[in-house]
């Protein structure tokens, strides 16, 4: 036994010789404790100087039958001493805590991975529950990876035993007696999960202790039994990062500070009205509880309340801030062309899933494009941009906020499921150097109608309800372009189109020339937009050092366009558009510069994976004769 168990270390330590990542997935149940495991190995590589990207997977029930397949709880994370921009392709390391949960992640590995186990959970009724014939333990189902299997459970209940815990609460300590064991394998710190450990539980002394016990008794684990003989622990090198202060973040959380941040640059109160939808909820999370830093929060009774009740914010002098995902954002749809005639500034957040209808609620999709730019009543443009990792969101934010704020208009700004719950690493920003956000708000000497418009933006004056300089009546029925009253002349329809198409327009001024994020032009172009981008980022890296003619360029602006994009393009002889739709940004770059494009399509719920991106940039890219640095 233990020759055999000498003879997988070896194997284990040959595949992994060289690597500076590792990608390592938990899966278990949703009541597992799965995505804290993985936050806190998150936060313990983040402080080990290692550069990291995550992606959780959640269940779309909410409470699914335990053991099942339906009720899979994942976290994946990359971590390691170079630029990291996905959570990976493939695990690694994956450690499942009962067999719904290996069955289901079994096809995300990569060949001879390593698969832990809790030995104990692979019981005849819990093989039943999750749909096995046969135990995938036994019958070959893992032949072609490294199987390492503990009773998990057995030893954290006995870890735990001085405590005085009855039978369940001893058992949910087992995701700490797990995440300690994988803390000592790849030679991580255990004081911030202990530090936390004992700030969550700080007034339960039973809980507090019983935990810390099964974290220190899984790291003791992997240092002392025999399955050290294969759990050889690994130590991985620090990431080349720049000297700034980091944090990880999620994209809910960095969109949340990136709103607050706008309307402190903008010296304008929030005032962010939602209705709870997944997966955009967490943003109203965060920023409830914010009225110190200016942000007022109110949860609506339906989504057309929600939007409705921003737009009024708006009207009185706040900034009216909304959210949602696909459907909900179909259900404001009048209400934001209500926003377009009023010419208020307001902020659109759509957190996009997969679809269409109620879809799947928990998987990421980009296939808001669409909807974002053509999507409303009339002839009804709206500026709209996206986000591009988690950490981009807090200037994406900015950048929305300055543009609804200088044109008077709403924005989209778009993010997806994988952005709002994913983390990485946060280099944190020197606010002064930010420079502060212009409004339309009228100064003390300002006179005249609140339709008078600034000739570069079109934005008209932003008057509050009590100015007596400035009172003015609005609503949804076409209005005078000077005046403002209610009009149905023809000649001024056709003005107030034009005008607003001006609008919309105008934001291109503003908009700073689009440049390559990598690569040469000349050959291959690879264009790109949202969560896709850490994918593309890594796989044209690759390309460029395989010695292919490639150029990267990812897009913030979508509506409209920088200005100098189509003269980018050019540059190019083919353009690869990699996205999670059918092929919506092929279709907007088609229609508006003219271009051909081939597409990468993906609409399985999951982000696409570096293999399958570089597998299409090699079948259309050429060689190049240049010398061509990563």
């Amino acid at each position: 036994m233990r020759a055999s168990f000498f003879t997988q270390k070896i194997k284990v330590q040959q595949e992994h010789a060289g690597k500076i990542s590792h990608v390592v997935r938990f899966a278990g149940d949703s009541g597992d404790g799965i995505q804290l495991q993985g936050q806190q190995f998150t936060v313990a590589s983040a402080l080990a100087g290692h550069d990291l990207a995550t992606m959780p997977d959640f269940p779309a029930e909410i409470r699914a039958p335990a053991g099942t397949r339906y009720g899979v709880s994942a976290f994946q994370i990359q971590f390691g001493g170079d630029r990291i921009t996905t959570p990976g392709d493939e695990p690694d390391v994956l450690i499942a805590f009962n067999p719904a949960a290996l069955i289901v992640n079994l096809g995300h590995l990569a060949p001879h991975s390593m698969v832990l186990v809790d030995e104990s959970a692979f019981t005849e009724q819990r093989l039943k529950r999750a749909d096995l014939a046969s135990n995938p333990l036994e019958d070959g189902t893992l032949a072609n990876h490294e199987v390492v299997k503990i009773d998990i459970t057995h030893l954290t209940i006995e870890a735990v035993k001085p405590h005085g815990l009855g039978n369940k609460d001893a058992v949910r300590c087992k995701n700490f007696w797990a995440l300690g064991l994988i803390l000592w394998m790849f030679d991580q710190p255990r004081e911030p999960t202990q530090e936390w450990i004992k700030a969550k539980f700080a007034n339960n002394e039973q809980i507090r202790e019983a935990n810390l016990t099964a974290l220190n008794a899984g790291h003791a684990y992997g240092e002392n039994t025999e399955f050290s003989q294969v759990l050889a622990q690994e130590h991985i090198p620090e990431a080349p990062l720049d000297a700034v202060e980091y944090r990880t973040i999620t994209g809910a959380e960095s969109l949340a500070l990136g709103i607050v941040a706008a309307g402190e640059l903008a010296d304008t109160e929030l005032m962010f009205c939602s209705y709870p939808i997944t997966p955009a909820s967490s943003l109203l999370h965060h920023l409830t509880g914010l009225q110190d830093a200016g942000v007022g929060t109110f949860q609506a009774e339906d989504e057309i309340a929600a939007v409705c009740s921003a737009i009024g914010a708006s009207y009185a002098g706040k900034l009216g801030v909304t959210s949602s995902s696909g459907p909900g954002i179909a259900l404001k749809t009048e209400a934001l062309g209500l926003a377009v005639v009023t010419e208020l500034p307001l902020l659109v957040v759509n957190v996009q899933r997969a679809g269409p209808s109620t879809g799947m609620p928990t998987k990421t999709e980009q296939s808001d494009l669409y909807q974002a730019v053509y999507g409303r009543n009339g002839d009804t443009p709206l500026p709209v941009v996206a986000a591009r990792s988690p950490a981009d969101c807090f200037d994406t934010a900015i950048e929305a906020v300055s543009i609804a704020l200088r044109h008077m208009t709403p924005v989209i700004l778009l993010t997806d499921g994988y952005i709002a719950n994913a983390s990485e690493l946060w280099p944190i920003p020197d606010f002064d150097q930010y420079p502060t956000i212009d409004t339309c708000r009228p100064d003390e000497n300002a006179t005249g109608s609140v339709f008078q418009r600034n000739p570069q933006t079109h934005g008209r004056i932003w008057a509050s309800p009590g100015d007596e300089r400035f009172v003015y009546r609005v609503g949804g029925i076409e209005k005078d372009i000077v005046s403002g009253n209610i009009s149905y002349d023809a000649d001024n329809h056709q003005a107030m189109t034009d005008l607003r198409r001006a609008k919309v327009e105008s934001v291109a001024d503003f908009i700073p020339p689009q440049t390559l994020d990598q690569g040469l032009t000349g050959g291959l172009g690879v264009v790109a937009w949202g969560s896709t981008y850490g994918t593309v980022y890594q796989a044209v890296k690759d390309a460029l050092n395989s010695g292919l003619q490639v150029g990267h360029v990812h897009l913030r602006h979508i509506n409209p366009l920088a200005p100098n994009l189509g003269e980018l393009l050019a540059r190019f002889e083919t353009i690869l558009v990699p996205e999670l739709n059918n092929g919506q940004l092929a279709t907007l770059l088609r229609d508006r510069l003219n271009v051909k494009v081939e597409q990468l399509n993906k609409v399985s719920g999951q982000p696409l994976t570096v293999t399958e991106v570089r597998a299409e940039i090699q079948r259309l890219a050429s060689p190049h004769m240049q010398e061509v640095g990563s």
